[in-house]
């Protein structure tokens, strides 16, 4: 019992600990540090001279005393050198570094805001994409700075997106806390920084304190102050590359530079790594669905390698449509050679391609609606373009159902019950048929997902009642003999 207390009294120990709870802290605390050296003892010059006479002496006796002897004859015995081990004290500062956070962001330069990233996110080898350092004054007064990272944590990579340990540091008058506190939902584990309140108690258990009301305002005011700097991040204007000097031939003819590749904003670059987070958030998150939707970029099948948001989508849209159009697929390349497009690209109307496995979720149990436009995937049926005259669709519709019923009828015959019905498709060009999904089902893409989780024993059994729930059986067959 004796030796772990005194473990404490320990010079690293109390340095660690000094470190870790009281780095920031005004007052300055100082360590007693003792230094152990070796060090040469100088032999005095009355010494010396005493030995010189004593060796005189011993050599008159020897030699006699008809001789004469110099003292220049004499030589000095080699002695080894006296040492002995000295220890001095003296006291060290080990709390002299500056909170960054408490002072003027405008006296801060990158450089410090990247190397204090490196302090909190504990990477020496990695920079922050972005910060936000700001105080909130109001009922609750606290100062934060908060650090978007460049990377993805590493368990980001296996599918484990939960909260990323030591993400958020709660100080209380620079004194630490603890860096365990969900000050981030899960969706935005990922953020580092500190969070700096002088409202808070500190004579409590960190229980107590996580369930202070002060906790949950800072919290929401956390999540707030985040989603505002991806927006920020996200309406950056493109980076202007240096312009290239012109250089001559040996003519003085101009030299044409090298064709560059188009580089990507850099949000969409981070955006590519962290976009199942934010997808989560609009799932999760339902106070803040709406500032978390506008985050979200997509390809489609007219902005070539273009990432589009909802709203530039919108502004994109026919003047006569009133749905979003998506498709999903396991891939780009796939969507993209997908007959359900061919007569969305006839008549030039844009396609929201969804190529993540959350984008299916977060559809059909996030959002089913942006700016009053409902989302409707082109893969399911009874997906209507509504540039056509209605009633001139339904006779035609009503024609050719008529006239191919007895093919229609022998079709159903072959499938039996792998399909729910046959019918004729008012939306496919040089295609003969196709198989679509029903209109409150699963899509094929989901149905594919579905069977790929783990632990997935019993899925086909779940799926079926899933659809009989639905009134509706997996799919249908849609025929088209004609373009229409």
């Amino acid at each position: 019992m004796l030796s772990s207390f005194c473990s404490y009294a320990e010079a690293a120990r109390l340095r660690n600990l000094v470190g870790h709870y009281s780095e920031f802290v005004t007052h300055p605390i100082h360590l007693r540090v003792s230094t152990t050296n070796e060090i040469e003892i100088d032999e005095e010059d009355e010494e010396e001279e005493i030995e010189i006479e004593e060796k005189k002496e011993e050599d008159d006796l020897e030699v006699g005393d008809d001789e004469d002897v110099s003292e220049d004859d004499i030589v000095k015995e080699e002695k080894p050198k006296k040492t002995e081990m000295v220890t001095t004290y003296d006291w060290e500062e080990i709390n002299s570094a500056v909170a960054i956070w408490t002072r003027d962001k405008d006296d801060i330069s990158d450089e410090e805001y990247q190397n204090f990233w490196k302090v909190v996110a504990k990477q020496e080898h990695t920079t922050a994409a972005r910060w936000n350092h700001f105080s909130a004054e109001g009922n609750i007064n606290f100062k934060s700075l908060l650090y978007l990272p460049q990377e993805i944590p590493d368990h980001y990579k296996f599918g484990n997106i939960d909260r990323v340990d030591g993400g958020l540091k709660l100080y209380v008058r620079k004194v630490l806390i603890s860096d365990e506190f969900d000050l981030m939902p899960r969706y935005l584990g990922f953020i580092r920084g500190v969070v700096d309140s002088d409202d808070l108690p500190l004579n409590v258990n960190r229980e107590s304190l996580q369930e202070s009301k002060i906790i949950k305002v800072i919290k929401k005011k956390l999540v707030r102050k985040a989603l505002d700097m991806i927006r920020a991040f996200a309406k950056e204007e493109m980076p202007v590359e240096e312009e290239q000097e012109v250089e001559l031939d040996e003519e003085g003819n101009v030299i044409e530079p090298e064709a560059k590749e188009v580089k990507e904003h850099p949000y969409i670059a981070w955006y590519k790594k962290f976009n199942s987070n934010l997808k989560m958030g609009v799932i999760d998150d339902e106070s803040n669905r709406g500032k978390i939707t506008k985050l979200l970029r997509f390809q489609t099948s007219k902005s070539g390698d273009k990432w589009v948001s909802f709203d530039e989508y919108i502004e994109n849209m026919q003047d006569w449509q009133k749905e979003i159009y998506v498709l999903a697929g396991e891939s780009l390349d796939e969507v993209k050679r997908s007959p359900f497009l061919e007569r969305f690209n006839d008549k030039d109307i844009e396609v929201l391609f969804f190529t993540d496995p959350v984008d299916e979720y977060m559809m059909a149990q996030g959002v089913r609606e942006y700016d009053g436009k409902k989302f409707s995937a082109i893969s399911s049926e009874n997906v209507k373009i509504a540039d056509e005259d209605e009633d001139m669709v339904k006779r035609r519709e009503k024609a050719y159902k008529k006239k191919l019923k007895p093919l229609t009828k022998w079709l159903k015959t072959l499938y039996g019950p792998a399909v729910m019905r046959v019918s004729i498709s008012k939306r496919l060009g040089s295609q003969a048929a196709i198989v679509s999904s029903s209109e409150y089902g699963q899509s094929a893409n989901m149905e594919r997902i579905m069977r790929a989780q783990a632990y997935q024993s019993g899925q086909d059994n779940m799926n079926r009642a899933m659809n009989v729930r639905n009134c509706n059986r997996r799919s249908n067959v849609c025929l088209c003999l004609i373009c229409c």
